[in-house]
């Protein structure tokens, strides 16, 4: 088996092969150079001690939200954790793993093609000095992202900046990661929030997030950060180490997980990453696991990374937030408030049964939200530009 691309999806997926499978895996990664994205750093929430506990940066038993009126909510979420990722380590652990894998290898170069064959796939590649190579497999999983978006009724962006930053005197509770801080002003369309994940007395990372049409320019988030840092969160003096900025879609956009006999999509270019958080790990995870769970019984599949009823419910809040019929700060706000902290991370993460989906719905602004559940089988889905 091949696995195209070394993010998330495609070290995940790699780990579960080499573990669960006896068959070879070949992990094409773009070598050093500008194909090769910047660190990143990943979150999720899950019990017990996890897969990946020797590469997890830091973990929280607490979580707040701080809504609009600076009212502050602190749950805690047990027996779940939320726990950081920075995506240098997880490789480091991930190709560890591959290293002790008879049969498993990880090949750097930039994967140019991948196409069906009339016994598998290949994936034509290029090496960093330029030399072609041609793989070939039984099947391969492709975690590239895609050039364009799938049509959809709605698109929002999750865009952020954030900055580790390292205080001159403790102003963080490392005890204490603020998921949500609406204490930032909101744009016109949408909603923007502050997140810090402390990592001690005096660093954390804090990012500038806005669930938007569009992203802002560099200089527009490194003010917002700044108005943050300073005017929120009193900071004080303190020096940045190091930034992060990304765009993750929030669309209801139906995506393959099949383009071919042989050839899959996996992670964000294969639906992973949840509509209504943007949140992808965990799915990540249980696809991943779930790949290799059939694979081992002979059967190549890619199961859906959500299910239908958490997509619906998905693309209900999506569109509720992009025609502003919903409150985005008192909508989030609320249901911390008002729904249990361990349910509430079930649902966010698609796991919970449709007798507790009803009972967190009806936390929920229900008179714009069956207004708009009603509207969407009447709206086209349409071509979107690319995020």
């Amino acid at each position: 088996m091949i696995i195209v691309g070394g993010g998330a999806s495609g070290l995940s997926l790699a780990h579960h092969l080499a573990a669960a499978c006896s068959s070879t895996v070949t992990l094409v990664e773009a070598p050093d150079g500008p194909r090769r994205p910047p660190e990143r750093t990943w979150c999720y929430w899950e019990r017990g001690t996890g897969d990946f506990a020797e590469a997890v940066s830091a973990s929280w038993s607490r979580l707040r939200v701080h809504g609009t009126d600076g009212r502050t909510i602190t749950v805690d979420p047990s027996p779940l954790r939320y726990r950081m990722l920075r995506s240098t380590a997880f490789e480091q652990l991930v190709h560890s793993r591959l290293a002790r894998s008879p049969g498993s290898r990880v090949l750097r170069a930039t994967a140019d093609t991948v196409q069906d064959t009339a016994d598998g796939a290949e994936v034509r590649c290029t090496t960093s000095d330029g030399r072609t190579l041609t793989l070939r497999a039984r099947h391969v999983f492709d975690s590239r992202p895609l050039r364009s978006l799938p049509p959809a009724r709605t698109l929002l962006l999750q865009h952020f900046r954030g900055w580790y930053v390292r205080t001159d005197t403790d102003r963080f509770d490392p005890a204490v990661a603020d998921l949500m801080d609406f204490r930032v002003p909101q744009p016109r369309h949408g909603l923007a929030f502050g997140y810090t994940l402390p990592l001690a007395p005096d660093r954390a990372l804090v990012e500038y997030t806005e669930f938007s049409r569009a992203p802002l320019t560099t200089t527009a988030y490194e003010a917002a950060l700044a108005h943050y840092c300073r005017d929120v969160l009193g900071l004080g003096a303190f020096t940045v180490e190091s930034a992060e900025q990304g765009v993750i879609p929030m669309t209801d956009a139906r995506f393959a997980r099949r383009t071919g006999p042989a050839v899959f999509r996996i992670g964000t270019a294969g639906g992973a990453t949840r509509p209504s958080t943007g949140y992808t790990f965990a799915a990540v995870q249980r696809q991943s696991r779930a790949v290799a769970a059939a694979l081992r019984d002979g059967r190549a599949i890619v199961p859906a990374p959500h299910g239908r009823r958490a997509l619906a419910m998905d693309a209900v809040l999506l569109r509720a937030l992009d025609t502003g019929r919903i409150d985005g700060p008192g909508f989030f706000t609320g249901l911390f408030r008002r729904v249990p902290p361990e349910r509430l991370l079930r649902f966010l993460d698609g796991d919970t049964s449709l007798g507790e989906e009803w009972s967190i719905g009806l936390h929920t602004p229900v008179g714009p939200m069956l207004r708009t559940a009603v509207e969407l089988p009447f709206l086209p889905r349409r071509s979107q530009p690319d995020p």
